[in-house]
């Protein structure tokens, strides 16, 4: 057993060891072999393949790919061809060639993709941007005036969190990266004409905004009129969209989260979900109805960012991951690890590691699949951007699985160089440039496949450690920190280590020591920028002048707040995702503090 139990993990790709942030060499436990290769339903050991699994090529070119008879080749268009020896040279697509009662996936894609120019762009949360006179959530209306107003200061990008599809039922589930579904749009951005007006706040109330928002919604579908490009678009999404949208009336009746349903209901293929659709057609109009409407305010603000004259127009978030017990695992449960979830293993921060509660991808599913399911969400985001960040880029080398129960977690091999092949694929046909969220416990060589792709490191000047400006990458894109991180105000005043101190996740004296480290770090990133006044305007121009193509000036640091978006490990204890700006998102091109780190970039080139 103990044999079979080896074979098999080093057939489905279970790292048998790694070392931590110690240096020390963790071994993966029994139970916790057992249970990764149960997650992802391995069972015999696969028999040995006569071609392999997947090919990967360029345009133009023949697939490296050994075969000396009869072969039947499937087209991305579902045009076929057959033959025999070599194959022909293949366009950009993902294509299937079947040989000897083996299939193999054909991934042809560009060898790297472009660098853009170097230039900057503004990175601002859509829940927090705000319109003159109303509060509440911020819409993808004020997000196509927010991009016009940074347009016209030369900002030729605007960031923002995932707008993936959430969870409006329950009214504590406002993290954009805990989706329900990553290829649905989140619809409490919709803005519908005549909604109420709620005053401007520091802080969303997200239950009294969700309530007022669905009132406007339910009033605004009462009232619709026939509308054929309605009609036309739901025909040209399909199958996936129904099940989503049944998936959305059955969380009305049952709840959010797909895991507390009657059994008969956890699966969109039984019987009972079935006669439920078929019932409750109106309610699922209605949520294809709200999907098509975020698609395409989502789009107008797009337009209006190019219209304007950004370059690369909005620059979206794609998610780790996904809920274990939401839409999207509701949906397409083959694709995805079952009772695991996405974490970090322990370290100085987390000495009992982190589970983040996110489904991962199964790598043997997509494979299977021709990674469909990662085409497809990248395929999305695409749709309505030139320029995309994928959070947590290192889980395409390895990702850390931690199995329910209080078993350890351990590191799965993924398909890395396909993936890579696959967003280099889906980029190049949408013209559009990546980011990879390359931060924490880097695998050796990922860093190296990023830049051979052409996919952009992230390079945080908080955690460089005081590296001259000159030395940073090029392939890179430069920001100061994150919306995990404490803002530039809040970082050199500490204010993220007083805040845990206050909360009790760390003790007087570790906060103390952190306090020193923060003053040297300080001090060291002071010495890179030759500025010691803490002028945001120093660190501005500092990372303008890196060979980095792209700058992201966090909207929170241009304008001086300390507080920062979101404080990881807490959910109570810290208003996370609900502080909104304290400059409406018309203005934000007359505000002076814009104006000047504008005017930083202009003067360095940008």
């Amino acid at each position: 057993m103990a044999a079979s139990s080896a074979t098999l993990a080093r057939q489905y790709g279970l790292i048998s060891s790694y070392k931590d942030v110690l240096g020390r060499r963790i071994s993966m436990r029994a139970a916790t072999r057992d249970a990764l290769l149960g997650a992802m339903g391995a069972g015999a050991v696969p028999p040995p393949r006569q071609i392999p699994d997947y090919v990967i090529a360029t345009p133009g070119e023949a697939p490296n790919l050994d075969l000396s008879g009869a072969w039947a080749l499937t087209l991305e268009n579902g045009q076929m061809q057959e033959g025999r020896g070599p194959l022909p040279p293949l366009d950009l697509g993902r294509h299937r060639v079947e040989a000897g009662g083996e299939t193999c996936w054909l991934i042809v894609a560009p060898a790297a993709l472009a660098l853009p120019e170097k230039t900057w762009g503004v990175t601002a949360p859509l829940y927090a941007l705000q319109g003159r006179a109303r509060g509440g959530i911020g819409s993808y209306s004020d997000l196509a005036v927010a991009a016009e107003a940074l347009a016209g200061v030369g900002a030729q990008f605007l960031g923002i969190n995932p707008v993936h599809a959430g969870f409006p039922g329950d009214p504590a589930a406002f993290s954009p990266y805990s989706p329900s579904h990553r290829r649905r749009l989140s619809v409490q951005h919709v803005r519908f004409e005549g909604e109420a007006e709620v005053p401007p706040a520091d802080l969303i109330d997200y239950p009294a905004a969700r309530t007022a928002h669905r009132a406007a919604a339910e009033a605004a579908f009462a009232t619709r009129e026939a509308d054929p490009a309605f009609d036309a678009w739901r025909a040209e999404e399909g199958p996936s969209l129904e099940r989503f949208a049944t998936y959305e009336a059955l969380a009305e009746r049952f709840g959010p989260y797909w895991g507390d349903w009657p059994a008969e209901m956890q699966s969109p293929d039984t019987d009972e979900v079935r006669r439920f659709a078929a019932a409750e057609a109106h309610r699922i109009t209605y949520h294809v109805w709200l999907q098509y409407l975020a698609d395409r305010q989502l789009a107008e603000a797009a337009e209006a960012a190019h219209r304007a004259g950004m370059r690369h127009g909005l620059y979206l978030d794609l998610a780790v991951g996904t809920h274990p017990h939401g839409a999207e695992t509701w949906s397409e449960s083959d694709a995805f690890a079952q009772g695991v979830s996405l974490g970090a293993p322990p370290d100085a921060f987390a000495t009992d590691g982190q589970r983040w509660n996110l489904a991962p991808f199964n790598p043997r599913a997509l494979i299977q699949t021709g990674f469909e399911a990662l085409a497809s969400t990248l395929r999305c985001q695409l749709r309505h951007a030139r320029l995309l960040r994928i959070d947590h880029i290192l889980g395409f080398e390895r990702a850390f699985w931690v199995p329910e129960g209080g078993v350890p977690g351990g590191y799965v091999r993924m398909p890395r160089d396909a993936m890579l092949a696959v967003v280099r694929l889906e980029a190049a046909r949408a013209g559009a440039t990546i980011v990879g969220e390359d931060l924490g416990n880097i695998p050796h060589g990922l860093r190296g496949a990023l830049a051979a792709s052409g996919i952009l490191s992230c390079r945080v000047a908080m955690f460089e450690g005081g590296r001259a400006a000159e030395d940073y990458p090029e392939a890179a894109l430069a920001s100061f920190g994150t919306h995990d991180l404490p803002t530039w105000a809040g970082w050199r005043q500490g204010a993220d280590i007083a805040l845990r101190d206050a909360l009790g996740s760390i003790d007087a004296e570790a906060a103390a020591q952190a306090q020193r480290d923060r003053a040297a770090d300080v001090a060291r990133l002071d010495a890179a920028t030759g500025d010691t006044s803490g002028a945001v305007d120093a660190m501005h121009r500092f990372l303008a002048e890196t060979p980095a193509r792209l700058v992201a000036l966090q909207i929170e640091d241009i304008l001086g707040i300390a507080e920062q978006p979101n404080l990881p490990g807490t959910v109570d204890e810290y208003p996370n995702w609900r502080r909104t700006l304290p400059v409406a998102a018309g203005d934000l091109g007359e505000d002076p503090k814009v104006q000047r780190a504008a005017a930083v970039m202009r003067r360095a080139g940008r």
